[in-house]
């Protein structure tokens, strides 16, 4: 595969997976975090040598995961609709061990650690409401949200939480405050952000949705019969 360019060839094949779902990036560039919902694992990669660097048992069904800032523990949701979150220390990449699980007041699906470091969210797949902890656990504040699943992106000091059943994308503060509601296609499950933009893809359109970082649509592109998640790349 080519673009302007530069070649993407398949680098690594590595086995000995379940149903590895969800992936965190370690900032060196170099290792990642995979969740295996099948083994109920995470695992380190060496992402260069193509090879597992550590695993540990976190319990079944380990799904949406979030590495903190410091790099030194990740939190996984055990289940799509999980009664528990597991609290993973990743201080020693090759030794990931988990530290404990926690409980949150719904039945969890994403989570996601704010770039400020003093704001982790919890979205439902229960209810239409999301929650807010700080990095130790601690439960700070309960956000109405619209139908769940819901799914966390940021940028700054802002959240962003679609809906895909509702067909919203809710801007907030990281620590809770709604800023703006804006109408995307049903189906719009996932979202991420990046150089100022948001992106959010229809599952069932196959659309597009490009807004700005106040979420205002700036563009709707049909790319697709169903388009399931996209990403920024910068350069």
């Amino acid at each position: 595969m080519r673009g302007r360019g530069a070649v993407v060839r398949l680098g690594h094949v590595l086995h000995g997976f379940g149903i590895p779902r969800y992936t965190a990036a370690h900032p060196d560039g170099r290792h990642a975090f995979v969740s295996d919902a099948g083994r109920g694992e995470v695992v380190c990669l060496d992402v260069v040598r193509g090879r597992v660097v550590g695993r540990t048992q976190v319990g079944a069904g380990a799904r949406h995961l979030s590495l903190d800032a410091g790099s030194a523990f990740l939190w996984v949701a055990l289940g799509t609709k999980a009664r528990e979150v597991g609290v993973v220390d990743v201080s020693r990449l090759a030794r990931p061990q988990l530290s404990g699980r926690f409980r949150p007041p719904f039945l969890a699906h994403d989570v996601a650690f704010a770039p400020d470091a003093r704001h982790v969210w919890l979205s439902s797949g229960d209810r239409n409401e999301l929650a807010v902890y700080d990095p130790l656990g601690r439960l700070l504040r309960r956000v109405p949200g619209d139908w769940p699943p819901q799914h966390v992106s940021f940028a700054g000091s802002r959240a962003y939480v679609t809906s895909g059943w509702s067909g919203t994308l809710n801007v907030h503060r990281t620590s809770g405050a709604r800023l703006a509601r804006t109408v995307v296609p049903v189906g719009s499950y996932n979202v991420q952000s990046g150089a100022g933009r948001v992106l959010t893809p229809g599952l069932g359109t196959g659309t597009l949705t490009i807004l700005d970082d106040e979420g205002a649509v700036r563009k709707e592109l049909r790319v697709a019969r169903s388009s399931h998640d996209a990403c920024v790349v910068s350069v």
